[in-house]
């Protein structure tokens, strides 16, 4: 039998391992419901349980330990960002009750800004000096060492972007409009954003190895919604006068380490894939369905690009049946599996809304609906 990390890199490499891979999604509150279901005493327990071929490491770690917090609540982040907490509470379709808490943008602090200057003037840029690198290598070998593809992508808070950042600092009605009307002002932003990410990522690939080349993290994870559910956030012009090239150099970097790249997109991306796949991108990572034609992603794009996700969080897992999530599970095994080149996931995050049977049936599927052989 493969191990998770041999698994997980022949499907990269387009082979057919024993079985498709299986990643994990989920908010703490469904780990912690699995936990107690699956009598897991911790997380790494849980992953094992649920034949979980990958592990997320965190990375660096905050040199200040914890964010600014102010008198009202709000946590400021390290782009100087303040963030409210906020909690969204329902019941899901059996009548249990949930809750999901997030942290919402409060007010974007370049929002009000009218000039370059302003914008090179922000004391609230962050360094990446600011992060400690000395533990990457171990947390990423303890990761390696349970057999797993290693995976590194922080939090929310670091993870490689450009549109994200630019709307948290700018505010999303501002900066999309920049891109039209105040083009310099965009450029900017996105060069201060964009020196940041490189420069942590050098030191992040360099801490996991011994100089350039192979390290410990197998793949390297950015995040940027780049699509909305009918189509992209910007046209594949502005894409390519704005974004094309720095996401060019972001996937070299990896590569340069030896580390291949998973780009964590919502929303319906198609215009923009022939983009990401000129740049070098190794995982196109979120698969949308309500949003995207997975087959024909796997018939016009599979033979340049993996995938990984595609089981619906919006529909299926909420609101369906245990018998309708396998029926998804095995439409994605046997419309994405041909071949190799993907990887079992959700679309994003599994959240509390989700009800337990469909946790259940969902990883239950993957094993019965994944397997290439015996």
């Amino acid at each position: 039998m493969a191990s998770g990390r041999e698994r997980v890199l022949a499907t990269l490499g387009r082979e057919e391992p024993d079985r498709i891979p299986i990643d994990y999604w989920a908010d703490a509150e469904v780990s912690a419901r699995l936990r107690e279901l699956l009598g897991a005493p911790d997380q790494e327990a849980l992953l094992r349980a649920l034949h979980v071929d990958l592990r997320y490491v965190m990375g660096p770690r905050y040199r200040g330990q914890q964010l600014a917090r102010r008198d009202d609540g709000l946590v400021i982040d390290h782009w100087g960002v303040p963030r409210r907490p906020m909690t969204v509470e329902g019941v899901d379709r059996t009548g249990r009750a949930w809750s999901w808490s997030y942290q919402h943008v409060d007010a974007p602090p370049l929002e009000k800004a009218t000039s370059v200057r302003e914008i090179e003037e922000y004391s609230g840029w962050p360094t990446a000096d600011a992060w400690d690198y000395s533990g990457v290598r171990a947390e990423c070998e303890r990761a390696r060492a349970a057999g797993c593809a290693v995976v590194q992508g922080g939090d929310r808070l670091d993870r490689t972007a450009q549109l994200k950042p630019a709307m948290y600092l700018r505010g999303a009605e501002a900066f999309l409009s920049d891109l039209l009307l105040e083009p310099a002002m965009a450029q900017c932003l996105l060069e201060r954003i964009v020196h940041y990410y490189l420069d942590y990522g050098e030191r992040l690939f360099r801490a996991a190895s011994e100089g350039e080349g192979e390290g410990v993290i197998d793949i390297f994870f950015m995040g940027d919604d780049m699509g909305t559910q009918t189509g992209p956030w910007i046209s594949p012009r502005l894409y390519r006068a704005f974004f094309k090239e720095n996401f060019r150099r972001y996937n070299e970097l990896a590569h340069r380490f030896g580390v291949r790249t998973m780009y964590h997109t919502c929303g319906n991306v198609t215009a923009l894939i022939p983009d990401f796949i000129d740049c070098g991108l190794d995982v196109l990572q979120s698969l949308q369905p309500a949003a995207m034609d997975l087959a024909a992603l796997k018939r016009e794009y599979g033979r340049h690009l993996c995938f990984q996700g595609g089981i619906d969080i919006q529909s299926t897992m909420p609101q369906g049946t245990p018998a309708e999530v396998r029926a998804e599970v095995r439409t994605r095994a046997e419309t994405l599996g041909p071949g190799g080149g993907y990887i079992f996931c959700t679309a994003h995050n599994l959240l509390p809304d989700v009800p337990t049977e469909n946790l259940q049936a969902l990883f239950e599927a993957y094993l019965e609906h994944g397997r290439y052989r015996p």
